[in-house]
């Protein structure tokens, strides 16, 4: 039994290309190093004594530089490949989180993580396009699983190895270090996927006329629905970590090893998860209602009881609908590029709608708690990802017809 187990697990990650597994270990690398963000919102209330209602606005700054790079990452990928847009944005971004650490009024902060964002999230709709180009059209979806691997695998050890250097040093160590993973990145990038090497040589062909994302019906009830479960979801790298702390009284320590949770259960399982969900017997459209309801059962359980091992059960009811909910929607969102032979302004919309999500997600999280507390905060958060699946039933319902020609 053990055997056959840890041969359906191996053979999930069989027949993905060499350049794919070199993306997924510069990102886990970049990932393990990225250690601010999860504990931004403890950072700035803690050490720099903003109010919950300033986090709020630093928090859309950061979100309003993730739309901006998102998009400029799009048209400069379109202009110069994916290779030289990945490569300078790792290495300007470990230069800026190293200079973050030196700002400390308010205007100043928004300004500069503004500009942070604009610079690292350039990176994201060019990853999505190497993916594209280096995985065969067979192998996108796990190709992509394995990509979000890396980042929960990094992730994972971030949140700990971060709570730990808070604990024991500063929160000053965190920016070094995400600076300095995110240039050990672009080096990594540059040596093994050097765009002189004959075989990490790309071919894009373009054949027929582009559609257009901004005029794909199916796909703007998909992004709508996208935008919910971003928005909700966000929380869990804002207000939840406050919620830990000011409710259940959790050091940043403790905090960290709770999140590194789901990196570590995403790392273990979720490879196989979707390659058997992948068959075409199941329903994708299913997968995604149900891994939806998971993410609002992961918040309403937050309000039934005062119990810690509430907040474990939470964050595995989270991580369960994550495993199963965002590799079927990249899924979609890379097919549904490539029948409309426009991959980079597609992917370029799926990476904008979770930056747009940043620009109010972590503010109206916090002005809610701040207004209304955490227990009405949650029970909202649960009811959009319910509004989410009402979309998702649209637009199966809109691609049936779309398949049979209506």
């Amino acid at each position: 039994m053990v055997l056959k187990l840890t041969r359906s697990y191996t053979n999930s990650f069989k027949g993905l290309s060499t350049q794919v597994w070199w993306l997924a270990l510069i990102t886990f690398i970049n990932r393990a190093g990225t250690m601010v963000v999860p504990f931004m919102s403890l950072y700035l209330t803690e050490h720099l004594q903003f109010s919950l209602a300033n986090v709020g606005w630093v928090m859309t700054a950061f979100g309003l530089g993730s739309v901006a790079g998102a998009w400029l990452g799009g048209k400069l990928t379109n202009k110069f490949g994916f290779y030289q847009v990945m490569f300078w944005s790792l290495l300007l971004s470990g230069f800026m989180f190293v200079a973050l650490q030196y700002i400390t009024s308010l205007t100043h902060f928004c300004m500069a993580i503004f500009l942070l964002l604009l610079v690292a999230d350039t990176f994201r709709p060019a990853l999505f396009v190497a993916v594209a180009a280096y995985a065969k059209p067979e192998n996108r979806t796990r190709a992509v699983t394995l990509i979000r691997l890396a980042i929960n695998l990094g992730f994972s050890f971030g949140p700990a190895v971060g709570g730990f250097i808070i604990h024991n040093l500063s929160y000053n160590g965190l920016f070094w270090i995400d600076g300095v993973t995110c240039v050990l990145s672009a080096l990594l990038f540059v040596y093994v996927l050097n765009e002189r090497k004959g075989n990490n040589k790309v071919k894009e062909e373009e054949v027929g006329e582009k559609g257009s994302p901004y005029k794909d019906k199916a796909y703007i009830v998909f992004v709508i629905a996208l935008l919910l479960i971003g928005f909700t979801f966000l929380q869990y790298f804002s207000t939840i970590p406050l919620y830990y702390k000011d409710v259940h009284r959790l050091t940043e320590e403790e905090i960290g090893w709770l999140m590194s949770m789901n990196g570590f259960l995403i790392f273990l399982i979720e490879m196989p998860l979707v390659s058997y969900y992948e068959r075409p017997r199941f329903s994708k459209y299913r997968i995604l209602a149900i891994s939806t309801l998971l993410f609002a059962l992961s918040f309403f359980i937050l309000n039934m009881s005062s119990w810690l091992g509430v907040l474990v059960i939470g964050m595995v009811l989270m991580t369960v609908g994550e495993m199963l909910n965002f590799p079927f929607l990249n899924s979609f969102a890379m097919s549904r590029a490539a029948k409309f032979n426009n991959q980079g302004e597609y992917m370029a919309l799926f990476t904008m709608t979770f930056s747009v999500a940043h620009i109010f997600a972590h503010n109206s999280g916090m002005q809610l708690i701040d207004n209304f507390g955490y227990e009405i905060t949650w029970y909202i958060m649960g009811a959009m990802l319910l509004v989410s699946i009402v979309f998702l039933i649209l637009l199966r319902n809109m691609i049936r017809k779309e398949e049979r020609g209506e």
